[in-house]
């Protein structure tokens, strides 16, 4: 692609963290390529290719099955447009296109402005970002507190940085983190949505809360959860950092994930303790987590969004909880078979670690599916029943009245 675009008489390379990840020896897990081509002229080059975006226009172009996203060069932000640019500094729209060397001063960070040129094998480089990436030091381009505010999301950027990388932010770019942190209520829950699962399901999990807690960014990101020792904490409980740490090894290990559990486990002790509440004012126990389950995914929504495919799932491993205290009689049973029963299950297990109370139940359960003669999935697909005869319906002739 950058051969092709430089063929056609433009600048491209390859930018950002594909090439940071080139030089740490890691195996980048997508491609974007910078050019001096306008996303028109990018279309022109390649003419089946897709122009999306609104605060800046971007083309995304498959090639060889692989998605690539192609972005032109950007130049010096105007800051008087006031159509372009929120109260708070935070930039809505950015379509100010530019050279490759203001380009590298418009990136976030040193270590994500390096320009590779896989044609000639150059590396180019505008602001010192392949001796800090040597050094191990994260360090953000220009004036931190201007950087901070026109996009916010740089915030937890850093901090998924320190978790992944291993690199240490210098003193000017961690200095303002805690104080700006307010600066996220600003955007979008959607975004902040996607940010979380870089943040906690990328397999650096527990690193990453742990730079949350650092950077007192933690309560921003979580109203919810109770109030940690130290600004912008919150608690960390057992279960959330077992929760981490089992999320972390499944990505390790190339088993799947999913943000339903991970929301469970992190909204778990606000929702335990408004369950509590709704009891002692009367509600059933049962009633009580549906309620308190709303509230708690209510709340987080508003900070991040969570996509109903998920929240359904989230809601059910909690309303599981409940029902498997009820071991007597034989409706018990019917949970075996339930959709997410896994998944409410290893919630338990979880949280039997934090309260050795419930390790009695865990044995229960694991009996329990040890000795089920048919086993759920063969129950849902029909196997181990007895196969009935299939009746016949004889043909009504044709009224004629």
């Amino acid at each position: 692609m950058v051969r092709e675009l430089q063929e056609a008489g433009f600048e491209a390379f390859i930018v950002g963290g594909s090439v940071r990840d080139l030089l740490m020896g890691k195996a980048p897990k997508d491609f974007d390529v910078a050019t001096s081509a306008t996303p028109e002229e990018v279309q022109e080059v390649f003419p089946r290719c897709r122009l999306i975006g609104r605060r800046f226009r971007l083309a995304h172009v498959r090639k060889s099955g692989a998605l690539i996203e192609v972005a032109t060069f950007r130049g010096q932000f105007d800051s008087d447009d006031d159509e372009s640019q929120h109260a708070s500094g935070r930039i809505l729209r950015d379509n100010v296109f530019g050279t490759v060397e203001e380009d590298a001063l418009r990136r976030d960070f040193t270590i994500n402005a390096l320009f590779l040129d896989p044609v000639s094998g150059d590396i180019r480089d505008y602001v010192g970002g392949y001796r800090d990436l040597t050094e191990r030091r994260l360090r953000l381009i220009g004036d931190p507190d201007v950087r901070y505010h026109e996009d916010p999301v740089r915030l937890l950027r850093a901090a998924r940085f320190v978790a992944k990388l291993g690199v240490e932010p210098d003193a000017e770019t961690a200095r303002r983190m805690p104080e700006l942190a307010s600066l996220l209520r600003g955007v979008p829950p959607a975004r902040l949505f996607e940010e979380t699962c870089k943040l906690f399901m990328t397999g650096h999990g527990m690193r990453s809360m742990e730079a949350l807690q650092r950077f007192g960014l933690s309560t921003t990101l979580f109203p919810g959860l109770r109030q940690g020792a130290g600004p912008g904490k919150i608690q960390l409980g057992v279960l959330l950092r077992h929760s981490l740490e089992n999320t972390d090894e499944r990505v390790r290990t190339s088993k799947p994930v999913t943000p339903a559990f991970l929301y469970a486990a992190l909204l778990w002790s606000s929702v335990e303790e408004a369950v509590r509440e709704y009891v002692e004012r009367g509600d059933p126990e049962y009633v009580a987590t549906m309620r308190a389950a709303e509230d708690a995914i209510s709340e987080q929504a508003q900070r991040t969004a969570i996509p109903r495919r998920f929240s359904a799932v989230t809601r059910q491993i909690w309303l599981l909880q409940t029902r498997f205290a009820k071991t007597r009689g034989k409706r018990w049973k019917r949970l075996l078979y339930e959709d997410r029963f896994r998944a409410g299950y290893d919630f338990l297990l979880l949280r039997a670690k934090e309260d050795p109370s419930l390790e009695s139940l865990c044995e229960f359960w694991t009996r329990a599916q040890e000795e089920m003669e048919t086993p759920p999935a063969a129950a849902k697909s029909g196997a181990g029943r007895r196969d009935r005869p299939r009746r016949r319906y004889r043909r009504r002739a044709p009224s004629t009245g």
